[in-house]
């Protein structure tokens, strides 16, 4: 049964890189990549499940708190063109 999922889980992943490449916009490409890295910390965890090794999930919430901070950084840098604080970059003392 898992492995039925292992599968269905690799061709969900597939089916989100061709939406990645394919993107008509910028905000499709980052969410097609942030459901690669939700597709990736399922994928790991049953890959974990079928291998009998219980700490592949620690692996898999590690990977999904990178996901989720690597996501927010990616938006914020397409929008504001800075990923740090915008008053050191302009010189402003504070």
């Amino acid at each position: 049964m898992f492995l039925v999922a292992a599968i269905a889980l690799f061709i969900a992943m597939v089916l989100v890189l061709i939406r990645l490449y394919a993107g008509p916009t910028l905000y499709d490409r980052v969410l097609a990549s942030n459901s690669f890295g939700t597709h990736t910390v399922l994928f790991i965890g049953v890959l974990g499940f079928l291998n009998g090794r219980p700490d592949f999930l620690d692996i898999a919430l590690l990977y999904a708190l990178i996901n989720f901070v690597g996501t927010i950084a990616i938006l914020k840098f397409f929008r504001y063109r800075a990923i740090g604080d915008m008053h050191q970059r302009n010189g402003a003392k504070k």
